[in-house]
Protein backbone atom coordinates (compact mmCIF):
# COMPACT_ATOMS: atom_id res chain seq x y z
CA UNK A 1 0.00 0.00 0.00
CA UNK A 2 1.46 3.44 -0.92
CA UNK A 3 2.62 5.62 1.96
CA UNK A 4 1.38 9.10 2.87
CA UNK A 5 1.40 11.74 0.15
CA UNK A 6 4.55 13.83 -0.07
CA UNK A 7 4.40 17.35 1.39
CA UNK A 8 3.36 19.94 -1.17
CA UNK A 9 6.65 21.81 -0.66
CA UNK A 10 8.57 18.92 -2.19
CA UNK A 11 9.12 18.54 -5.91
CA UNK A 12 7.22 16.01 -8.01
CA UNK A 13 9.16 12.76 -8.10
CA UNK A 14 9.60 13.03 -11.87
CA UNK A 15 11.47 16.33 -11.37
CA UNK A 16 14.21 15.16 -9.04
CA UNK A 17 17.36 13.07 -9.06
CA UNK A 18 16.53 9.77 -7.36
CA UNK A 19 20.20 8.97 -6.71
CA UNK A 20 20.98 11.82 -4.30
CA UNK A 21 19.42 11.85 -0.86
CA UNK A 22 19.45 10.38 2.64
CA UNK A 23 17.89 7.58 4.64
CA UNK A 24 15.05 8.57 6.97
CA UNK A 25 13.78 6.48 9.84
CA UNK A 26 10.13 5.46 10.00
CA UNK A 27 8.12 3.96 12.83
CA UNK A 28 6.99 1.02 10.70
CA UNK A 29 9.21 -1.24 8.61
CA UNK A 30 9.90 0.14 5.15
CA UNK A 31 9.75 -3.39 3.73
CA UNK A 32 6.76 -5.06 2.12
CA UNK A 33 7.34 -8.72 2.92
CA UNK A 34 9.07 -10.86 5.52
CA UNK A 35 11.18 -13.97 5.30
CA UNK A 36 7.97 -15.81 6.17
CA UNK A 37 5.72 -14.23 3.52
CA UNK A 38 8.20 -14.70 0.65
CA UNK A 39 8.94 -18.33 -0.12
CA UNK A 40 11.60 -17.65 -2.77
CA UNK A 41 14.32 -16.00 -0.66
CA UNK A 42 17.60 -17.85 -1.25
CA UNK A 43 18.81 -19.38 1.99
CA UNK A 44 22.07 -17.43 1.93
CA UNK A 45 20.16 -14.09 1.90
CA UNK A 46 17.65 -15.09 4.58
CA UNK A 47 19.43 -13.31 7.41
CA UNK A 48 16.70 -13.75 10.03
CA UNK A 49 16.54 -17.48 9.37
CA UNK A 50 20.25 -17.64 10.14
CA UNK A 51 19.98 -15.79 13.43
CA UNK A 52 20.06 -12.06 12.81
CA UNK A 53 18.13 -10.50 15.68
CA UNK A 54 18.20 -6.73 15.10
CA UNK A 55 15.33 -5.50 12.91
CA UNK A 56 15.80 -1.74 13.15
CA UNK A 57 17.68 -1.71 9.86
CA UNK A 58 14.34 -2.39 8.13
CA UNK A 59 12.80 0.90 9.31
CA UNK A 60 14.72 3.18 6.97
CA UNK A 61 13.45 4.57 3.64
CA UNK A 62 15.42 6.29 0.92
CA UNK A 63 14.38 9.93 0.46
CA UNK A 64 15.92 11.85 -2.47
CA UNK A 65 16.60 15.52 -1.86
CA UNK A 66 13.50 17.51 -2.75
CA UNK A 67 11.05 14.67 -3.40
CA UNK A 68 9.69 11.33 -2.28
CA UNK A 69 10.04 7.94 -3.93
CA UNK A 70 6.61 6.30 -3.79
CA UNK A 71 6.39 3.07 -1.83
CA UNK A 72 6.62 -0.01 -3.95
CA UNK A 73 3.19 -1.03 -5.25
CA UNK A 74 3.33 -4.58 -6.66
CA UNK A 75 -0.06 -4.29 -8.36
CA UNK A 76 0.97 -1.09 -10.13
CA UNK A 77 4.31 -2.58 -11.14
CA UNK A 78 2.65 -5.65 -12.61
CA UNK A 79 0.24 -3.44 -14.55
CA UNK A 80 3.16 -1.45 -16.00
CA UNK A 81 4.85 -4.63 -17.23
CA UNK A 82 1.70 -6.47 -18.32
CA UNK A 83 2.42 -8.58 -21.40
CA UNK A 84 6.16 -7.95 -21.19
CA UNK A 85 9.36 -9.83 -20.44
CA UNK A 86 12.00 -8.39 -18.11
CA UNK A 87 15.49 -9.83 -17.74
CA UNK A 88 18.14 -9.16 -15.11
CA UNK A 89 21.65 -9.67 -16.50
CA UNK A 90 24.73 -9.90 -14.31
CA UNK A 91 26.39 -11.53 -11.33
CA UNK A 92 25.20 -12.67 -7.90
CA UNK A 93 24.33 -9.11 -6.83
CA UNK A 94 22.14 -8.86 -9.92
CA UNK A 95 20.53 -12.09 -8.75
CA UNK A 96 20.09 -10.53 -5.30
CA UNK A 97 18.23 -7.63 -6.95
CA UNK A 98 16.14 -10.06 -9.01
CA UNK A 99 15.18 -12.03 -5.88
CA UNK A 100 14.12 -8.83 -4.12
CA UNK A 101 11.77 -7.96 -6.98
CA UNK A 102 10.43 -11.51 -7.05
CA UNK A 103 9.55 -11.25 -3.36
CA UNK A 104 7.93 -7.84 -3.78
CA UNK A 105 5.78 -8.91 -6.72
CA UNK A 106 4.77 -12.21 -5.12
CA UNK A 107 2.84 -10.24 -2.50
CA UNK A 108 0.35 -9.38 -5.27
CA UNK A 109 0.44 -12.53 -7.40
CA UNK A 110 2.04 -15.91 -6.84
CA UNK A 111 4.42 -16.60 -9.74
CA UNK A 112 5.00 -19.89 -11.51
CA UNK A 113 8.54 -21.30 -11.37
CA UNK A 114 9.06 -22.03 -15.07
CA UNK A 115 12.75 -22.79 -15.49
CA UNK A 116 15.93 -23.34 -13.47
CA UNK A 117 19.27 -24.54 -14.85
CA UNK A 118 21.33 -27.06 -12.91
CA UNK A 119 23.42 -24.31 -11.24
CA UNK A 120 20.37 -22.16 -10.40
CA UNK A 121 21.87 -19.23 -12.32
CA UNK A 122 19.46 -18.94 -15.22
CA UNK A 123 15.91 -18.62 -13.90
CA UNK A 124 12.50 -17.84 -15.32
CA UNK A 125 9.35 -17.02 -13.39
CA UNK A 126 5.97 -16.18 -14.88
CA UNK A 127 3.09 -14.13 -13.48
CA UNK A 128 0.22 -15.60 -15.53
CA UNK A 129 -2.41 -13.12 -14.36
CA UNK A 130 -0.41 -10.31 -15.95
CA UNK A 131 1.25 -12.25 -18.79
CA UNK A 132 4.60 -11.10 -17.34
CA UNK A 133 7.83 -13.07 -17.42
CA UNK A 134 10.78 -12.31 -15.13
CA UNK A 135 14.15 -13.81 -16.05
CA UNK A 136 17.64 -14.01 -14.55
CA UNK A 137 20.54 -14.33 -17.02
CA UNK A 138 23.81 -14.97 -15.20
CA UNK A 139 27.10 -13.44 -16.33
CA UNK A 140 30.15 -12.55 -14.24
CA UNK A 141 31.85 -10.21 -16.69
CA UNK A 142 29.21 -9.61 -19.42
CA UNK A 143 31.89 -10.22 -22.07
CA UNK A 144 33.38 -13.58 -23.00
CA UNK A 145 35.86 -14.84 -20.43
CA UNK A 146 38.01 -17.84 -19.66
CA UNK A 147 39.77 -18.93 -16.48
CA UNK A 148 43.17 -20.48 -17.10
CA UNK A 149 45.73 -22.00 -14.74
CA UNK A 150 49.24 -20.63 -14.72
CA UNK A 151 51.84 -22.33 -16.94
CA UNK A 152 55.03 -21.48 -18.76
CA UNK A 153 53.15 -19.53 -21.42
CA UNK A 154 50.22 -17.88 -19.62
CA UNK A 155 49.90 -16.32 -16.19
CA UNK A 156 46.95 -17.65 -14.23
CA UNK A 157 43.68 -15.84 -13.79
CA UNK A 158 40.78 -14.65 -15.89
CA UNK A 159 41.04 -13.76 -19.57
CA UNK A 160 38.46 -11.32 -20.91
CA UNK A 161 37.83 -10.68 -24.60
CA UNK A 162 36.09 -7.37 -25.18
CA UNK A 163 35.37 -8.08 -28.83
CA UNK A 164 33.00 -10.89 -27.79
CA UNK A 165 30.07 -11.02 -25.42
CA UNK A 166 29.14 -13.88 -23.14
CA UNK A 167 26.73 -15.62 -25.51
CA UNK A 168 24.90 -17.38 -22.68
CA UNK A 169 23.07 -14.17 -21.86
CA UNK A 170 23.40 -12.25 -25.11
CA UNK A 171 21.72 -15.04 -27.06
CA UNK A 172 18.70 -14.86 -24.76
CA UNK A 173 18.01 -11.14 -25.31
CA UNK A 174 15.86 -11.13 -28.48
CA UNK A 175 12.21 -10.65 -27.62
CA UNK A 176 12.97 -9.09 -24.22
CA UNK A 177 11.21 -5.81 -23.47
CA UNK A 178 13.16 -4.57 -20.44
CA UNK A 179 16.73 -5.44 -19.43
CA UNK A 180 18.37 -4.51 -16.12
CA UNK A 181 22.12 -5.00 -16.52
CA UNK A 182 24.80 -4.88 -13.82
CA UNK A 183 28.12 -6.33 -12.71
CA UNK A 184 31.13 -5.27 -10.67
CA UNK A 185 32.76 -7.36 -7.97
CA UNK A 186 34.27 -10.04 -10.23
CA UNK A 187 36.55 -7.40 -11.72
CA UNK A 188 38.48 -7.11 -8.44
CA UNK A 189 40.90 -9.93 -9.26
CA UNK A 190 43.79 -10.58 -11.68
CA UNK A 191 42.43 -10.24 -15.22
CA UNK A 192 44.15 -10.36 -18.60
CA UNK A 193 42.49 -8.01 -21.09
CA UNK A 194 42.20 -8.81 -24.80
CA UNK A 195 40.73 -7.34 -27.94
CA UNK A 196 40.65 -10.40 -30.17
CA UNK A 197 44.13 -11.91 -30.04
CA UNK A 198 45.69 -8.58 -29.04
CA UNK A 199 46.51 -8.23 -25.35
CA UNK A 200 45.68 -4.67 -24.36
CA UNK A 201 46.60 -4.83 -20.67
CA UNK A 202 45.85 -6.49 -17.37
CA UNK A 203 44.36 -5.84 -13.94
CA UNK A 204 46.37 -6.52 -10.77
CA UNK A 205 49.39 -7.87 -12.61
CA UNK A 206 53.08 -7.21 -12.93
CA UNK A 207 54.12 -8.32 -16.39
CA UNK A 208 56.92 -6.79 -18.44
CA UNK A 209 55.76 -4.66 -21.38
CA UNK A 210 52.09 -5.02 -20.39
CA UNK A 211 50.08 -2.03 -19.21
CA UNK A 212 48.52 -2.55 -15.79
CA UNK A 213 45.09 -1.03 -15.22
CA UNK A 214 42.73 -0.79 -12.28
CA UNK A 215 39.39 -2.65 -12.20
CA UNK A 216 37.54 0.48 -13.30
CA UNK A 217 39.16 0.25 -16.75
CA UNK A 218 37.95 -3.31 -17.30
CA UNK A 219 34.48 -2.45 -15.98
CA UNK A 220 34.20 0.42 -18.45
CA UNK A 221 35.21 -1.77 -21.40
CA UNK A 222 32.84 -4.56 -20.39
CA UNK A 223 29.82 -2.27 -20.13
CA UNK A 224 30.77 -0.50 -23.33
CA UNK A 225 30.83 -3.83 -25.18
CA UNK A 226 27.53 -5.02 -23.67
CA UNK A 227 25.64 -1.78 -24.30
CA UNK A 228 26.91 -1.41 -27.86
CA UNK A 229 25.93 -4.99 -28.63
CA UNK A 230 22.40 -4.24 -27.52
CA UNK A 231 22.34 -1.02 -29.53
CA UNK A 232 24.03 -2.14 -32.73
CA UNK A 233 24.10 -5.93 -33.06
CA UNK A 234 21.15 -7.45 -31.23
CA UNK A 235 18.56 -8.52 -33.80
CA UNK A 236 15.13 -8.85 -32.25
CA UNK A 237 15.87 -6.19 -29.62
CA UNK A 238 14.01 -3.37 -31.34
CA UNK A 239 12.13 -1.17 -28.89
CA UNK A 240 13.89 -2.69 -25.89
CA UNK A 241 14.52 -0.58 -22.79
CA UNK A 242 17.94 -1.22 -21.22
CA UNK A 243 18.55 0.01 -17.67
CA UNK A 244 21.99 -0.11 -16.07
CA UNK A 245 21.90 -0.65 -12.32
CA UNK A 246 24.98 1.11 -10.98
CA UNK A 247 27.75 -0.29 -8.81
CA UNK A 248 26.81 -1.72 -5.42
CA UNK A 249 29.57 -1.24 -2.79
CA UNK A 250 30.85 -3.75 -0.28
CA UNK A 251 31.24 -2.71 3.37
CA UNK A 252 34.03 -4.80 4.87
CA UNK A 253 35.63 -3.35 8.00
CA UNK A 254 38.84 -4.46 9.73
CA UNK A 255 39.86 -6.64 6.81
CA UNK A 256 38.65 -7.90 3.47
CA UNK A 257 36.47 -10.90 2.64
CA UNK A 258 39.38 -13.32 3.10
CA UNK A 259 41.21 -11.60 5.97
CA UNK A 260 38.52 -11.50 8.65
CA UNK A 261 36.60 -8.43 7.48
CA UNK A 262 33.03 -7.97 8.69
CA UNK A 263 30.10 -5.54 8.51
CA UNK A 264 28.52 -5.48 12.00
CA UNK A 265 26.76 -2.10 11.84
CA UNK A 266 23.01 -1.92 12.54
CA UNK A 267 22.01 1.49 11.12
CA UNK A 268 22.79 3.64 8.07
CA UNK A 269 25.56 6.16 7.67
CA UNK A 270 24.69 9.83 7.31
CA UNK A 271 24.74 11.64 4.00
CA UNK A 272 27.68 13.96 4.73
CA UNK A 273 30.78 13.56 2.59
CA UNK A 274 29.63 10.44 0.75
CA UNK A 275 31.20 11.37 -2.57
CA UNK A 276 34.45 12.61 -1.04
CA UNK A 277 34.92 9.56 1.21
CA UNK A 278 33.80 6.90 -1.29
CA UNK A 279 35.53 8.20 -4.41
CA UNK A 280 36.61 4.71 -5.50
CA UNK A 281 33.08 3.31 -5.53
CA UNK A 282 31.57 6.48 -6.96
CA UNK A 283 34.22 6.35 -9.68
CA UNK A 284 32.96 2.95 -10.83
CA UNK A 285 29.45 4.37 -10.88
CA UNK A 286 30.55 7.40 -12.90
CA UNK A 287 32.21 5.27 -15.56
CA UNK A 288 29.11 3.10 -15.93
CA UNK A 289 26.84 6.13 -16.27
CA UNK A 290 29.17 7.67 -18.88
CA UNK A 291 28.86 4.56 -21.05
CA UNK A 292 25.06 4.60 -20.79
CA UNK A 293 24.93 8.24 -21.81
CA UNK A 294 27.15 7.63 -24.82
CA UNK A 295 25.20 4.68 -26.15
CA UNK A 296 21.90 6.34 -25.27
CA UNK A 297 22.67 9.22 -27.60
CA UNK A 298 23.50 6.75 -30.35
CA UNK A 299 20.43 4.61 -29.74
CA UNK A 300 17.82 7.34 -30.08
CA UNK A 301 17.60 6.82 -33.84
CA UNK A 302 17.49 3.03 -33.59
CA UNK A 303 14.32 2.62 -31.55
CA UNK A 304 16.22 1.54 -28.43
CA UNK A 305 16.19 3.30 -25.10
CA UNK A 306 18.79 3.36 -22.34
CA UNK A 307 18.58 4.56 -18.76
CA UNK A 308 20.08 4.23 -15.28
CA UNK A 309 18.87 2.92 -11.94
CA UNK A 310 21.43 4.76 -9.84
CA UNK A 311 21.74 3.02 -6.47
CA UNK A 312 25.41 3.62 -5.60
CA UNK A 313 25.14 6.62 -3.30
CA UNK A 314 22.13 5.21 -1.44
CA UNK A 315 23.87 1.85 -1.04
CA UNK A 316 27.13 3.38 0.20
CA UNK A 317 25.21 4.59 3.26
CA UNK A 318 23.87 1.13 4.17
CA UNK A 319 26.69 -0.87 5.81
CA UNK A 320 23.98 -2.39 8.03
CA UNK A 321 22.15 -4.22 5.23
CA UNK A 322 24.47 -7.16 4.51
CA UNK A 323 24.26 -10.74 5.83
CA UNK A 324 27.65 -10.44 7.56
CA UNK A 325 27.84 -13.76 9.43
CA UNK A 326 24.14 -14.57 9.03
CA UNK A 327 24.19 -16.37 5.71
CA UNK A 328 24.44 -20.07 6.53
CA UNK A 329 28.09 -20.22 5.62
CA UNK A 330 28.43 -23.78 4.34
CA UNK A 331 30.92 -23.16 1.57
CA UNK A 332 33.46 -20.66 2.93
CA UNK A 333 33.52 -21.08 6.68
CA UNK A 334 34.93 -18.15 8.60
CA UNK A 335 34.03 -15.64 5.87
CA UNK A 336 31.47 -12.87 6.24
CA UNK A 337 29.25 -11.63 3.43
CA UNK A 338 29.45 -7.85 3.15
CA UNK A 339 28.76 -7.79 -0.60
CA UNK A 340 25.23 -9.16 -0.94
CA UNK A 341 22.14 -7.88 0.86
CA UNK A 342 19.68 -9.35 3.35
CA UNK A 343 16.15 -10.08 2.12
CA UNK A 344 14.16 -8.18 3.19
CA UNK A 345 16.51 -5.20 3.47
CA UNK A 346 17.84 -2.01 1.86
CA UNK A 347 18.08 -3.70 -1.53
CA UNK A 348 14.28 -3.50 -1.77
CA UNK A 349 14.70 0.26 -2.23
CA UNK A 350 16.47 -0.47 -5.52
CA UNK A 351 13.16 -1.74 -6.82
CA UNK A 352 11.37 1.40 -5.65
CA UNK A 353 13.85 3.33 -7.79
CA UNK A 354 13.41 0.83 -10.63
CA UNK A 355 9.64 1.25 -10.50
CA UNK A 356 9.92 5.03 -10.64
CA UNK A 357 12.37 4.88 -13.57
CA UNK A 358 9.98 2.56 -15.41
CA UNK A 359 7.06 4.86 -14.67
CA UNK A 360 8.95 7.80 -16.13
CA UNK A 361 9.87 5.81 -19.23
CA UNK A 362 6.31 4.63 -19.78
CA UNK A 363 4.92 8.15 -19.42
CA UNK A 364 7.60 9.40 -21.83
Amino acid sequence: MPGPAAPTTRLPTSSCDLSRGRWVREARPATYYTNETCATIPESKNCFYHGRRDKGFLNWRWRPYGCEVPRFDPNMFLEMVRGKTMAFVGDSVARNHFDSLLCLLSQAEKPDDVYKDKEDRFRRWRFPGHDFTLRMLWSKFLVYGEEKPANNTFPGGNYLYFDRLDDKWAGELPGTDIVVISSGHWFFRPINLYDGSNKIGCVYCNEPNVTSYGPEYAIRLAFRAALRHINEECHGCEGMLTLLRTFSPAHFENGTWDTGGSCPRTKPRGDKGVRSKWTYEMGFRDRQVEEVRKVGEEGMGKGKRFGVVDVTEASVMRPDGHPNGFWGNKWMRGYNDCVHWCLPGPIDSWNEMLMEVLRREIIA
